[in-house]
């Protein structure tokens, strides 16, 4: 087993999803370790008996996917302080591919300055939900340097401990937020084409495409605030089709009919370019269709995001996480 690596696993509530996960990384490293935000479930027994080490979390403190990974490096550090090399992140939910770490480990040594590598995730039932084939999509990203990604990644435990590790207070797009800060720091981040992790969303109902894109607003607005022109042109696009648009179709209902087929006429036109992205990218037209459709509709959703960390921000509360699942 690889002493270089150490593999840290975040969940919560994930059930079979996470044994799953368990199964494809044991054996593989001499140390894993789960850190659990509070299940429920038999999450924590399925760890323990699989020999894997267990953080549980306090309750008192409120829960974040930054504040478990943190918490799982902490509970690798040696009598001085001391970390493997390297730190493979995996969320509860996703598997690792067998040849992953063999693949990415000497990318990151042949490069002092790679603070990341990452792969490809890919979804393990991308035709069980229009929702699952949309992050299935999401996920396929370009091999080559890279500016962020998501949580599934491996680092060099000097840059993580460089900048300081995870932002606790960020409760979405952690990862980017982390990621931002290596580069600042003088760190590149790659993506290699190779398979990294296969992902299970478990969406299958609108309600919980309807909270994940809430959560995503939440962390438009909050990397804004963090790192101002970050995911710029994403708040962008929710300012105009979240609530520009919206206000000048009331507007037009009551003050000026002629408004209303001009923001209809706005919005066909986000959704045309859209689904032209989307067949470019290779989606079946009969998914394409109702796949561009929530994309258009997500600006909404977004807002709500956005506006929950504005309120949150403002009245000096607490965060929580946003769960979809």
């Amino acid at each position: 087993m690889n002493r270089a690596i150490a593999i840290i696993l975040i969940g919560r509530n994930e059930g079979a999803r996470l044994k799953a996960s368990f199964e494809s990384t044991v054996g593989r490293v001499e140390r894993i370790v789960y850190v659990d935000s509070g299940s429920t479930d038999d999450s924590v027994a399925a760890a323990r008996a699989r020999g894997v080490e267990v953080v549980e979390l306090d309750a008192s403190t409120p829960f974040t996917a930054a504040r478990a990974r943190n918490a799982g490096v902490a509970a690798l550090r040696g009598p001085q302080g001391e970390l493997p090399e390297f730190l493979q992140f995996i969320d509860g939910d996703c598997v690792l591919e067998p040849d992953w770490l063999s693949h990415a480990v000497p990318v990151m040594r042949a490069d002092a300055r790679l603070g990341v590598v990452t792969g490809w995730r890919r979804e393990i039932h991308p035709e069980a939900s229009l929702y699952n084939a949309m992050c299935d999509h999401e996920w396929h990203r370009p091999a080559g340097p890279i500016v962020a990604c998501g949580g599934d990644m491996l680092v060099r435990a000097a840059a993580f401990d460089k900048v300081g590790g995870f932002n606790e207070q960020v409760i979405a797009a952690e990862d980017d937020e982390f990621c931002l800060r290596l580069r600042k720091a003088g760190y590149t981040l790659l993506r290699i084409p190779r398979a990294m992790t296969r992902h299970d969303a478990a969406m299958h109902r609108f309600g919980q495409w309807w909270q994940r894109s809430v959560r995503n607003g939440h962390g438009f607005a909050q990397l804004g605030a963090l790192h101002g022109t970050h995911l710029r042109r994403e708040r962008a696009r929710v300012h105009i089709f979240g609530l520009l648009l919206p206000l000048l179709f009331v507007a037009g209902l009551l003050t000026n009919l002629w408004i209303v087929p001009g923001v209809l006429a706005l919005y066909a036109g986000s959704y045309a370019s859209a689904l032209r992205g989307l067949l470019r990218d290779g989606i079946a037209p009969q998914v394409a269709w109702r796949h561009a459709g929530l994309l258009t509709l997500s600006k909404i959703p977004n807002l709500v995001g956005m506006a929950r960390f504005w309120a949150r921000r403002m009245r000096g509360q607490a965060v929580k996480i946003i769960e979809y699942k």
